[in-house]
């Protein structure tokens, strides 16, 4: 690994963007109220945008923009050039959807490199925003849960006890929508590989099949959940499946009769858990209970769509 004396910084946050004027702004304050005890930069790597976002970003001289026409972007190719561009020991990376909801959020996030050299690489926790749908709201809790517990952090490596592909997925999962990584195994011997879709997967079994360790912050939180249509959520359900089956992860196609029990316990399911949480207002709350079984059929329409159709391998 690179010596201490070749960074400017302890960390450079690297934000995505892309039309990202919605959250943009409460992003970069969140990111400029971090209490940290290094030093750290922020880069936005802007992809074309044609909204308001370079007039926001260019409201704040402290942040550093490089700006790459629409069709050089790729989520593994830009994430790597934010690695190439950045100045810190560690890279940390945001979406332009994804806002840090504490002002401890930075510590948090780089924290367990100081546990050991072998961890490489980090992912932080999401926390839906207040207007999500009820399945997408639950998903999220639901997923991040299942990586350990909120005091403390958790760490994955490859070992004997994974004995199936299963087990391998869940201990290689990573979302790099709030991550941080070793500048130095980024820019050497652990790139993101330049794929249409999941990158971040792909990122994650890479650094497990390696020989180092992943590490879960939970109390690195940031607020994040994607929003879409109805119909857009078929769509994003289709490349997200046809993403994880182009780069290697298995997905079974789930039958009919199979798809008809999964949409309606989880309609129950989230209508029970929606009526009870008491962060949702009336409103929404009622707005959920009607749109949601519709979420869960689009849902599974997409993983079908996606499992049944053509399939180009990465690497082909």
């Amino acid at each position: 690994m690179a010596s201490e004396k070749e960074y400017e910084f302890d960390a450079t946050v690297v934000i995505l963007t892309y039309n990202g004027e919605q959250h943009l702004e409460e992003i970069l304050n969140a990111v400029h109220a971090q209490r940290y005890g290094g030093t750290f930069e922020t880069l936005v790597i802007d992809s074309g945008s044609t909204d308001s976002t370079l007039d926001i970003i260019a409201k704040n001289p402290w942040v550093r923009l490089h700006q790459i026409p629409n069709s050089e972007f790729g989520h593994g190719k830009t994430r790597n050039l934010g690695a190439h561009l950045a100045k810190g020991r560690y890279v940390v990376y945001l979406t332009h959807d994804a806002t840090p909801a504490s002002d401890r959020w930075l510590h948090e996030i780089t924290a367990p490199f100081d546990i050991s050299e072998r961890i490489v690489a980090v992912m932080g926790s999401q926390v839906p925003r207040a207007d999500a749908f009820p399945l997408l709201r639950y998903d999220v809790k639901n997923t991040f849960a299942s990586f350990g517990p909120m005091h403390g952090t958790t760490l994955f490596y490859d070992d004997d006890f994974i004995q199936d592909e299963g087990v391998r997925n869940a201990v290689t999962f990573y979302s790099d929508v709030n991550s941080a990584a070793r500048r130095s195994v980024l820019t050497g011997e652990i790139p993101y590989r330049d794929v249409s879709y999941a990158e971040d997967q792909l990122l994650g079994r890479d650094v497990i099949d390696a020989g180092y360790i992943k590490a879960y912050a939970p109390r690195a939180v940031v607020w994040h959940s994607n929003e879409m249509t109805i119909l857009e959520y078929d769509d994003r359900m289709f490349e997200e499946t046809q993403g994880l089956r182009e780069v290697g992860i298995d997905v079974a196609l789930p039958s009919i009769p199979t798809v008809a029990k999964l949409v309606v316990g989880g309609v129950l399911r989230d209508a029970v858990r929606l009526v009870r949480d008491r962060e949702v207002t009336t409103k929404r709350k009622l707005h959920g209970l009607l749109v949601n079984p519709a979420y869960h059929v689009q849902r599974w329409r997409g993983v079908r769509r996606g499992v049944r159709s053509a399939l180009k391998r990465y690497g082909e």
